[in-house]
């Protein structure tokens, strides 16, 4: 038995085992595909069921918002996608447990794989609203929410069947237990923390694995076999990311790229935010590194290897809309990618935001076009590495929100080898100004794959 001491009293609690999670790893009706051994005899009994003539395949380049909206409406068209996110998130409740236990950030991840889990039944939906449930900004209030969860006595257990009950506790009694062991370092609960970070925290630190995380999750959650959450970076460490404006001036963490705070990094509130625009342009986002004294030292982690094989073989790539610098550059800086996508000739297609943000002040719909291929061409890095394609070999389609913000120069695309632009009706958003209206994006995807 494991002894937690938990606000002030003692708990006892089987900690998790493997062997415990044998069932849920055994059923047939929860599915992850990756590169791994076990992955592949699934991903086996997923096509061998499918029907003859597969759906169109993607593989989408996003941040953990942005896209978040168009996923279900993109499940009608086909389940065939690989969803690619970053681990660098530094803000909001990730940034809590990164701060304490290290490793990669996480909210990205589950917040995709939340959206992407099954709805078909009432238990899917009892586990969905448990691990997308946020514990209140009260300390008093999180702290009693928490506890009630850990000892399995919330009513959000209700309609959790045991085996599932048992196994997401065990991984949430592993993180509890893990932030105990870490005296020096007092846990912030009341930051709108969210469940499901938690039960990925535990899952990646039992199995030193983020890969094995995430096929938990999937299992749990019951994501389509043959949908992908892939990070673009599959790493147990931290990542910082960093960027260089055009003045040279040197921006370290993404937060403090995108959503810059005046106070504490522990309550982070991005609807909070400061939106002001950064002195100069982006030059270029990169990583650094996250240990020893030089801070600023520039890193270069290895892409995840399923990334590149799924660029390889799918029918459309797709940049989404979102956050240009710190949710779509992260995933393409990396040696490998340009590559790869400069020699596909498949559909190549970028989805041009509604409104400005921070990183984009001034942008013109040729300069996304242009920062993406810098990324990917990794124009302002180490030039024994540098690619020198022109746009044209990384996007061919542009789709346009009506009515944007965003001014869409269609000469100065055309120069750039992108003739392909097409408008989508949109819905406006109070919080969001204009989005792409989904049934919309995904009825004009659909022509575009099919």
């Amino acid at each position: 038995m494991a002894e937690i001491c938990f606000f002030g009293g003692l708990v006892h609690y089987k900690a998790p085992s493997p062997l415990s999670l044998h069932p849920l790893f055994r059923s047939k009706r929860h599915h992850y595909n990756s590169s791994s051994p076990m992955a592949a005899s699934v991903s086996a009994e997923c096509h061998s069921s499918s029907s003859t003539v597969d759906p169109p395949s993607l593989l989408v380049f996003s941040g953990g918002t942005g896209f978040n909206g168009v996923v279900e409406e993109l499940k009608k068209l086909t389940t065939r996608v690989a969803h690619v996110l970053p681990v660098s998130d530094d803000g909001g409740s990730t940034a809590e447990i990164v701060r304490v236990l290290g490793g990669p950030a996480v909210g990205d991840i589950r917040s995709r794989c939340l959206r992407l889990s099954d709805e078909s039944t009432s238990e899917a939906l009892a586990v969905r609203r448990l691990l997308g449930h946020r514990l209140p900004l009260d300390a008093h209030k999180a702290k009693k929410d928490w506890y009630d969860i850990v000892e399995g006595n919330h009513s959000l257990w209700e309609g959790v069947s045991r085996p599932y009950r048992e196994t997401i506790r065990a991984f949430l009694v592993y993180f509890q237990n893990e932030i105990l062991r870490r005296p020096n370092d007092t846990f912030c609960f009341s930051n709108g923390s969210s469940i499901g970070n938690f039960f990925f925290a535990g899952a990646r630190i039992f199995f030193q694995s983020l890969d094995a995380a995430i096929f938990l999750f999937s299992r749990v959650s019951e994501i389509p076999c043959d949908s992908l959450v892939l990070p673009v970076i599959s790493t147990n460490d931290r990542l910082t990311l960093g960027c260089e404006l055009q003045d040279g001036t040197i921006i370290r963490g993404q937060n403090e790229i995108s959503h810059p705070t005046n106070g504490t990094m522990q309550t982070v509130d991005k609807r909070h935010c400061s939106n002001s625009a950064l002195p100069t342009k982006i030059k270029r986002v990169f990583y650094m590194s996250s240990e020893g004294n030089n801070l600023l030292h520039e890193v270069f982690p290895p892409v995840n290897p399923t990334v590149l094989e799924q660029l390889r073989t799918v029918d459309c790539i797709v940049y989404a809309m979102g956050s240009l610098f710190t949710s779509i550059c992260p995933s393409l800086v990396l040696l490998g990618v340009g590559e790869i996508i400069s020699s596909r000739s498949c559909r190549k297609v970028l989805l041009l935001n509604g409104t400005q943000d921070r990183e984009t002040s001034g942008f013109t719909a040729s300069c996304f076009v242009i920062a993406i291929a810098d990324a990917l061409n990794r124009t302002h890095g180490d030039p024994n590495v540098r690619l020198e394609n022109p746009p044209g070999y990384y996007i061919n389609t542009l789709l346009v929100p009506k009515d944007g913000e965003i001014t869409v120069d269609l000469k100065r695309l055309s120069e750039q080898g992108i003739n392909d632009v097409r408008v989508v009706e949109t819905v406006g958003d109070p919080k969001h100004g204009i989005l792409f209206n989904p049934s919309s994006l995904i009825n004009t995807l659909t022509g575009l794959v099919e």
